[in-house]
């Protein structure tokens, strides 16, 4: 495979670019939208416009998960369906993108406010821009694993809004204004014109790969580093030809290339990888070591019950079955390890795929990488695990590398001690609404959660704090190994305690390590929290809600994020009270509880749990993703529906038309006892009341 590669024509794109067409404004105003797309209007930027942009667009607007069926270039046909604007004339909430509306408008640049393609790491987002004609995006900022995806497919990406002038001008527009301030890789993946073609060049010896500080300070024995600094060290290749890795020690802004201990991806993203893989390297090619490489059939298994009958009538569902389809044959061809696979046409998958990277495979120093935003879950036991885009993953089945540049950490230290009814999703709660994190500063840096607080959860708990690091906007987050780690190897993979033991020694980091900003939060002062809808940095204190609680008609207790054992042990707690107060789950509310893999399954059957929910009135759901992308029971199916979930996000049309809130794990249990958006507190009664006399807001 990589010999054919070696004899392969690769050029760079050219130095000076000249662009052909419209500019494309995302505003929060649904008329200068529509007249937009539909009338040719072409509107200025004034000042005034520019605070209309829509900040916090998510990968969910500019794809929503139902266009993400598609993985090929039909997806030109639905960028920013699922683009939320608001009619400033009724006050309503409106989507005008319609089907090809961006293609048949001729533009070639689009533009938007602060956090631009935040959320999931689809590349299926900047793909379907790219396929409408969309050849530049401008925004105040710009997502991590977002921005990564345009280099990595050669759409150009800047926060230069003077470019918009320069295009409608028709001005030629050097290539090394979207290289300037990039790493040297970076740099020559944007000339080069994406990913894989710097890739092919790199194999061919045509490109310059940096070393590391260390190689060129050689005099330096080492700096203090923070854990994922360690495991960067140890991870980056100094040799492509010999595979050799390892430097004494890496820098914030390091660029390289850095091998990996485990790949992984999912059946929404599979399948355009292997498209990309056998067009461009070969129908016969095999990947390198595919026992590192893991496929999951764990996002779609549900589909069925939830896809509207116009949608089927459309063939979205038979669209939906291809990708199964094609990631298992890929899997038989390569020989990869592929869960799910064995569930056959059986509602659910064997586990959710990030869940299971930290049940069975995540160790202490590792460097994982994976096709979801959620990858991170793995940092619960210090490894460095991030979400990567379709060619970034396709890519590593070639070299087992991925490219990284190093990014600087910031440190959050949670100390105090919380109530009996704070959970590490509380905490995240209040994180998430910190400055800091909501103005976009966060974005593409390393999140480490420290302090006592933090030391005294289980590994179940902190993996929900390293998996919301995707809704910080982080590369990662990460918490050092501990005891605890030992503990959880040996107790839940059967690991020999010496190997563990060894496994966490120096992942720690080292005292004087450096960190951009240090968040102090107070763990006493945190009180049970809620996301209000679409955004899961709306958090407040449910006592803060106001007078009149918040009926809902969902409660959807599960996802990655708390899917696990500890988080069935909340749910159970909760209910087991209620159940001792003669009380079941509301009347007029649907409760689902989803596990995260047939392992939490098995536990909830052995505690008990399995009876005392089909008691209360829940339905629990086999393992597998669902609700939380809109593609299982859980969601909602009408824009006055009101859910509360244990989810991770809540961006509009996550999980249906509806308002979604986000709560922990004991909030969703009671909230579904209660009929209303509320807390629970140990011992206290739960009052449910009549919701239909509550309010919707």
């Amino acid at each position: 495979m990589i010999k054919d590669l070696l004899d392969r024509p690769i050029q760079k794109r050219p130095t000076t670019l000249k662009f052909e067409g419209r500019i494309l404004h995302l505003l929060d105003d649904a008329e200068l939208m529509k007249a937009q797309l539909f009338e040719g209007r072409d509107v200025e930027l004034t000042d005034e416009l520019k605070a209309r942009l829509r900040d916090q667009i998510s990968t969910d607007e500019i794809t929503p998960a139902y266009i993400c069926f598609f993985y090929d270039e039909r997806l030109g046909d639905f960028p920013y369906l699922g683009l939320r604007t608001t009619n400033q004339a009724t006050g309503e909430t409106e989507y005008p993108v319609i089907r090809n509306a961006v293609r048949n408008g001729g533009f070639v640049c689009s533009v938007a406010g602060k956090r631009r393609g935040k959320g999931s790491s689809r590349e299926a987002s900047p793909y379907a821009e790219l396929h409408a004609g969309i050849q530049i995006v401008v925004a105040e900022s710009i997502e991590r694993i977002y921005n990564e995806n345009c280099q990595n497919l050669g759409l150009l990406a800047t926060n230069d809004f003077g470019m918009i002038d320069r295009i409608l001008a028709g001005e030629e527009i050097q290539l090394s204004e979207f290289t300037e301030g990039q790493d040297e890789i970076t740099q020559q993946i944007i000339e080069y014109g994406g990913l894989f073609e710097f890739n092919v060049a790199r194999l061919q010896g045509k490109v310059t790969i940096p070393v590391a500080a260390a190689q060129e300070n050689s005099a330096v024995a080492t700096r203090p580093m923070t854990i994922a600094e360690k495991i960067f060290a140890k991870h980056v290749v100094t040799n492509a030809t010999t595979g050799q890795t390892g430097v004494p020690w890496v820098q914030p802004g390091d660029a390289g290339f850095f091998r990996t201990d485990i790949r992984f991806s999912h059946e929404y993203v599979t399948p355009m990888a292997s498209i990309f893989f056998e067009d461009k390297v070969g129908k016969d090619a095999k990947v390198v070591d595919p026992g590192s490489i893991l496929f999951f059939r764990d996002h779609l298994t549900f589909l069925s019950k939830v896809m509207s009958e116009e949608r089927i009538e459309d063939g979205l569902l038979d669209v939906a079955n291809e990708l199964e389809v094609k990631q298992r044959e890929f899997s038989e061809r390569q020989g990869v390890k592929l869960y799910g696979e064995q569930m056959g046409h059986k509602l659910g998958s064997q586990a959710i795929c990030h869940s299971k990277i930290l049940e069975a495979y995540a160790e202490p120093g590792m460097l994982i990488i994976g096709t979801d935003s959620h990858t991170p879950h793995a940092g619960a036991i210090g490894a460095v695990a991030f979400g990567v885009g379709t060619t970034a993953i396709f890519n590593s089945w070639i070299t087992k590398d991925v490219r990284v540049s190093v990014p600087p950490s910031f440190k959050v230290i949670v100390s105090g001690t919380p109530a009996a009814n704070v959970t590490a999703k509380d905490y995240m709660l209040e994180i998430l609404r910190h400055p800091y994190i909501r103005d976009g500063h966060a974005i593409g840096q390393i999140i480490e959660y420290a302090g006592p607080a933090v030391e005294a959860l289980s590994v179940d708990e902190r993996a929900t704090m390293a998996n919301m690091a995707a809704e910080v906007g982080a590369f990662t987050g990460i918490i050092a190994a501990d005891q605890k780690s030992v503990d959880f190897m040996v107790s839940e993979r059967g690991m020999d305690r010496a190997r563990a033991e060894a496994l966490i020694e120096g992942m720690q980091s080292d005292p004087g390590a450096e960190y951009v900003k240090i968040i102090e939060i107070d763990a006493s002062a945190i009180r049970p929290m809620a996301a209000l809808p679409n955004d899961p940095g709306n958090g407040v204190f449910i006592d803060e809600l106001g007078d009149k609680p918040i009926r809902i008609d969902i409660a959807y207790a599960g996802s990655c994020t708390a899917g696990k054992k500890e988080d069935m042990d909340m749910y159970a707690r909760v209910f087991a009270e209620a159940d001792a107060q003669g009380l079941k789950v509301h009347p007029d509310v649907n409760v689902f509880i989803q596990c995260g893999s047939t392992e939490v399954r098995e536990y909830c059957r052995e505690k008990g749990y399995m009876d005392l929910f089909e008691r209360m009135g829940v339905e629990f759901i086999e393992p597998g993703c669902g609700a939380c992308i809109a593609a299982g029971p859980g969601v909602t199916s009408s824009p006055d529906d009101v859910s509360i979930s244990s989810q991770n996000r809540n961006f509009p049309g996550r999980s249906g038309p509806g308002q979604l809130y986000l709560g922990s794990p004991y909030s969703v249990a009671a909230s579904a006892v209660a009929g209303y958006v509320t807390s629970w507190t140990p011992g206290e009664l739960i009052k449910p009341v009549s919701v239909r006399k509550l309010t919707t807001v």
